[in-house]
């Protein structure tokens, strides 16, 4: 197990000048320059001169964003990368959970966590939070650690209880205590790329004493908490976000993900809690969660952030989920009266904002990441527009939601770090890594009785 990691700017480069962009600023789009030094963003708008040691990067034509922020994917699902591409949640439980979870060694958790962080960076996703319940042991945390700091991606390493039957579906069993050992030896410092995080399991799934020890647990350790909360399954009736309410769990630190099948005492709960949330719409729709809950939340004063979930079923790009949240809201905005005027309310630059800035929110990194701003780390995309697909230019931040795609990422720059340049992945041995993907794939899904297609 090897990787990148490390600057990857020319030698002797500790400046980097982006010149001529459309820059995306919270204010606004603005034509202009952008400096970065020493892995932060120093200077925006103005015109920079050419400067001893700096790196110029001539962005005209193109767009210069901060990265997208994913709050909630499980990595450890891309060796088996489109296992399900149209599955129901109850599918998705047997065959990803209590399936292929048991059979993963550390070895596939690392390629799946390398290789899903590199996807991520390729379609110019800076920072996520990785939703990991496939920590049986030890070592499959720390595979799964290593991956991510391999690919040199912005990450919440979210440690979870394996997906064991014996930690799930009211189980006694308190979260592996293993995560002091990371937090002690491993993810100590929350200044780094990689850092730590909780992946709490929900009432219903453990009995409410667990839920109490778990919630200490996170916070004894300093640890943001990110939950599933509120998804409609099959003969399942839990109110989660009630009863986190009840239990005193809810709180600023903790994510609440989904809340598709909420009720509105429910998330009046959530509101009043300052508890943050990741919406997941194209999965929600798919596997039957229920549709995403965007209004509803908008209207008690809570802006989601937005999130890809599993790798197994769902693109692992932000375009997807900015637009799949965006009309899933607008069309229930519609009544069944043809006499009603059809009135939305959700934009284009809303979801912008759901994929950027309210998941550096829901991350507990607003002040460092999440908007172009000086001062900020400089985790910067750069979007070429001259393709067939976004041209022409007239709203920048519609040309992102609307029109573009991973094809138009020319750059993707973390903590001043460039990852992808002139489009491709500045990674080695990438060949290479796609076999031991393959073979992990294989492995997994021979180990499973699941079929592929054979190339």
């Amino acid at each position: 197990m090897r990787h990148c990691g490390g600057q990857l700017n020319p030698a002797g480069a500790t400046m980097t000048i982006i010149t001529n962009g459309i820059l995306l600023t919270p204010s606004g789009p603005i034509k202009g320059d952008l400096r970065i030094g020493d892995g932060r963003i120093e200077a925006i708008g103005s015109q920079h001169p050419g400067l001893p040691g700096a790196e110029v990067i001539d962005a005209s034509g193109m767009i210069v964003m901060s990265g997208f922020i994913d709050t909630h994917r499980h990595t450890w699902q891309t060796a088996v990368k489109g296992v399900l591409p149209s599955c129901t949640l109850d599918e998705y439980f047997a065959g990803i959970l209590a399936t292929l979870n048991p059979l993963y060694r550390p070895q596939d958790v690392y390629i799946s966590n390398y290789m899903g962080a590199l996807e991520a960076l390729n379609a110019g996703i800076t920072t996520m939070l990785d939703w990991s319940h496939i920590s049986r042991t030890p070592e499959h945390a720390d595979a799964a650690i290593k991956g991510l700091r391999d690919s040199g991606i912005r990450a919440v390493y979210s440690h979870g209880a394996p997906g064991s039957p014996d930690y799930w579906g009211g189980s006694s069993k308190g979260h592996p205590q293993d995560i002091r050992r990371i937090r002690k030896e491993v993810l100590s410092d929350d200044s780094q790329l990689v850092t730590l995080g909780m992946s709490a399991r929900a009432p219903g799934a453990v009995t409410d004493d667990v839920i109490k020890a778990d919630w200490a647990l996170a916070r004894e350790l300093g640890l943001r908490i990110s939950v599933h909360a509120g998804y409609r399954r099959h003969r399942h009736h839990h109110q989660h976000i009630a009863d986190l309410a009840r239990l005193g769990a809810l709180g600023p630190d903790t994510t609440c993900i989904h809340c598709t099948d909420s009720t509105d005492a429910e998330l009046d709960l959530l509101a009043a809690s300052g508890a943050f949330t990741s919406v997941a719409p194209y999965v929600e729709m798919l596997m039957g969660h229920g549709m995403p809950p965007t209004g509803k939340l908008l209207k008690r004063g809570i802006r989601p952030s937005l999130s890809i979930d599993v790798a197994s079923s769902v693109p692992g790009d932000m375009f997807t989920q900015m637009r799949t949240a965006l009309v899933a809201e607008r069309i229930l905005s519609m009544t069944t009266n043809p006499d009603d005027r059809f009135a939305p309310t959700l934009t284009h630059k809303d979801v912008l904002e759901f994929a950027t800035l309210q998941g550096a929110r829901a991350l507990g990194m607003a002040q460092t990441i999440g908007s172009l701003e000086v001062g900020k780390q400089a985790d910067v995309v750069l979007l070429d527009t001259r393709k067939v697909n976004t041209q022409p230019v007239v709203d920048p931040e519609g040309t992102v939601v609307v029109y573009a795609d991973t094809s138009n990422i020319d750059t993707v720059i973390v903590g001043g770090v460039i990852r992808k340049r002139h489009g491709q992945l500045v990674a080695s041995r990438l060949s290479e890594d796609f076999t031991l993907l393959d073979k992990s794939r294989d492995y997994l899904l021979n180990g499973a009785g699941m079929k592929r297609f054979n190339v």
